[in-house]
């Protein structure tokens, strides 16, 4: 296997984790913003008030996104393994 296959591999594995983990963090931080922006208006500093939103927002993004994320897991499993193989020789 050379260092080109190689490289390949660890981009494609860095890709997955961000195009996985994207969705997830992005929604909770618009939503950590948002409720930040609230409480800096209204001068509530209660630490429950940004903990509740992120968590409910993460379970409803996992919930939509779920099936799709456990899909593109799947097939890039599927791709390693066939892989394994051509990386013996």
């Amino acid at each position: 296997m050379s260092i080109g296959e190689i490289t390949a591999l660890l981009r494609g594995g860095i890709m997955e984790v961000l195009l996985l983990a994207g969705p997830v963090l992005f929604s909770a931080l618009i939503v950590g913003l948002v409720v930040a922006i609230l409480q800096a208006t209204t001068s509530i500093q209660e630490q429950t008030l940004t903990f509740v939103p992120k968590v409910i927002t993460i379970l409803l993004v996992l919930a939509f996104l779920g099936g799709w994320m456990f899909s593109s897991l799947g097939d890039y499993t599927v791709r390693l393994f066939s892989m394994i193989p051509s990386m013996a020789r």
